[in-house]
């Protein structure tokens, strides 16, 4: 085998192990920053729940899913890497709920594929 068949069987070896790991230990439960809002997620996905009935009217709010594995390189489409990236959901009322994952998200054309560290809500527009 080539030198370079043997960097991209240890490469693939490495991001299998990562996202073992994180299948295995990337479980959580967090409040959002946002008042009112239940964050819950697992190695495979995200979600959030909003029961903020005191919010201005206008307000959106987003989930924002935290990442690792491999992703496409922001603005350098064909490029992958492998490492930490964020998806977001489409936005939310105040009193909706979101959900999400670290794969290809609502309809975007990329292929990215990794496990979920952490997620949270955010205001989308005030």
């Amino acid at each position: 085998m080539s030198a370079a068949g043997v960097t991209r069987t240890q490469m693939g070896a490495g991001v299998v192990a990562a996202l073992t790991i994180g299948l295995l230990a990337g479980a959580g439960e967090a409040h959002a920053g946002v008042n009112d809002c239940d964050v819950r997620w697992n190695a495979l996905g995200a979600s959030a729940v909003c029961h903020d009935t005191g919010a201005p009217q206008g307000r959106e709010y987003v989930l924002i899913v935290e990442c690792w594995g491999l992703h496409g390189v922001p603005n350098r489409f064909p490029l992958y890497t492998v490492g930490p990236y964020t998806q977001s959901s489409r936005w939310f009322v105040p009193t909706g709920q979101a959900s999400g994952n670290c794969s290809t998200s609502w309809g975007a054309p990329s292929f990215n594929a990794g496990v979920v560290t952490g997620a949270h809500v955010e205001i989308y527009r005030q």
